[in-house]
């Protein structure tokens, strides 16, 4: 657009200088003045003021293309700014899932959790975990551990973006109580139990979901207020 407007006010610049047969022509250099190839005579000054008229609406012309730039860049910037993060990203930036996070980094799943997924989190909270017995959190985040911690840890996510009506849903096609296949590759038995979505563990245990449809760039997180154990959480010594 803007090159265009320069050749433009060239064309116009021309044309200006041959108004009346009183110039045979203009060479138009944006560093100096123009330079008038002809006899001056009393109109001159009128020419030049029709010249200075045309770079004015240059001027004009380009001011909404740089402030469309910069309107632009601002908006770029803004998207950056609320840029959604990743499900680590999420939990990472709430104080509420610090041990959650320390357990995913310790497990080397950040990787793939911040990967493009999409995945569904049952993301327990600190005071999940400090329920568990004396010891297990500690124990779980040793390095000999680390089998026995993903298979906790991945136990919590399912493949997909299940939104909280989509499980609802689910658990009413299915008379009330649905098998959702974790990451892990064992089940959860997702139920509405006096109006709450639960998860039924393979322990038998079950968790309450206190928050939903938490977003994320990659998914979606849906707090729970216990740690979902498998059948086989695997042999950490908690003691």
């Amino acid at each position: 657009m803007l090159p265009f407007i320069l050749e433009s006010l060239r064309i116009f610049s021309l044309k200006i200088a041959h108004l009346g047969g009183f110039v045979a022509g203009v060479a138009v250099d944006p560093n100096k003045k123009p330079i008038y190839v002809s006899r001056v005579d009393e109109r001159q000054e009128t020419r030049m003021n029709a010249l200075k008229l045309g770079v004015a609406l240059l001027g004009a012309a380009a001011l909404p293309l740089i402030n469309g730039a910069a309107v632009a860049n601002d908006h770029h910037a803004m998207t950056e700014a609320k840029k959604v993060p990743t499900v680590v990203g999420v939990a990472a930036s709430n104080d509420s899932f610090t041990t959650l996070v320390a357990a995913v980094k310790a497990a080397d799943l950040v990787d793939t959790l911040n990967s493009d997924g999409p995945f569904t989190v049952f993301a327990p909270t600190n005071t999940a975990f400090e329920a568990l017995p004396a010891g297990t959190v500690e124990a779980l985040l040793k390095e000999e551990n680390k089998p026995a911690l993903t298979t906790v840890l991945t136990y919590h996510v399912v493949a997909g973006k299940v939104k909280a009506g989509d499980l609802v849903k689910l658990i009413r096609e299915n008379d009330g109580a649905a098998k959702v296949t974790t990451v892990e590759g064992t089940v959860l038995t997702a139920m509405i139990k006096d109006g709450d979505v639960v998860l039924k563990d393979g322990a038998g245990r079950a968790i309450k979901v206190v928050n939903t449809n938490i977003p994320a760039s990659n998914g979606v997180i849906h707090v729970i207020d216990g740690v979902l154990l498998p059948t086989n959480p695997g042999s950490a010594d908690h003691h």
